[in-house]
């Protein structure tokens, strides 16, 4: 039992929205690795889901990485990694507007999804989180494996670059993150400082402000608190 604590401890400290998301996926796999539940039964396509009502694609798009094996565990870090340091720092104490950033961004994709003909579309969510944690950390470092340093507004880009040279085809899923968390980050970050007002705001917002404005504390002090 005691080698249970840790792990128990570093899974109730995941913030809840991303410890739901991690763990829905991983059940995912886990009963389609099973054969409890097949691929064809999880992806999302418009034909499926309004010619027979099949709704919960949806959804399942966004939980499903594929197999379980290396690629997948790499995924599941990835997608879990990023939206905890979302959550945990710019969203800390307001879960219902980072639940409005996941709903936005997951719409957009599906909107977008019969251009690229992408069935799953939980790594381009993932890769959309990225962008938005990117460019809110323009003064943090990073390195790449090692081999040189970075800016982390560069991170999106320095991703996109590899995966081309890993698998010799354009990443499709990767530009369509990137499209979607810079339209979210320049009218929540950017169009606000020039105009006064949030496009992107949750409804509550809006409710609460009438025409929402920027938030009552910097992104800076959010992040901090």
């Amino acid at each position: 039992m005691a080698n249970n604590i840790p792990f128990e401890a570093w899974f109730f400290e995941v913030p809840p929205v991303t410890r739901y998301w991690t763990t829905a996926s991983v059940i995912t796999s886990v009963l389609v690795q099973c054969e409890a539940l097949s691929p064809y039964q999880l992806f999302f396509s418009f034909r499926t889901v309004f010619e027979k009502h099949q709704y919960w694609r949806f959804l399942t798009t966004f939980l499903y990485f594929g197999p379980l094996s290396l690629e997948f565990i790499y995924h599941i870090f990835f997608m879990s990694q990023y939206s905890r340091m979302l959550e945990d720092t710019f969203f800390r104490g307001h879960t219902l507007d980072f639940l409005w950033l996941l709903f936005y961004s997951s719409a957009s994709l599906l909107a977008l999804s019969p251009l690229v003909s992408l069935p799953f579309l939980g790594s381009p969510l993932s890769f959309s989180l990225v962008y938005i944690w990117a460019r809110r950390n323009p003064s943090t470092r990073l390195s790449f494996v090692g081999l040189f340093v970075f800016s982390a507004p560069y991170l999106p880009w320095v991703l996109f670059g590899f995966s081309l040279l890993l698998n010799n085809a354009l990443p499709k899923g990767d530009l369509m993150g990137i499209a979607v968390g810079h339209v979210y980050f320049f009218f929540e970050d950017v169009f606000p400082g020039m105009y006064g007002w949030r496009p992107l705001a949750p409804p509550w917002r809006w409710a609460v402000w009438g025409r929402p404005v920027a938030p009552p504390a910097p992104l800076a002090a959010r992040a901090a608190a």
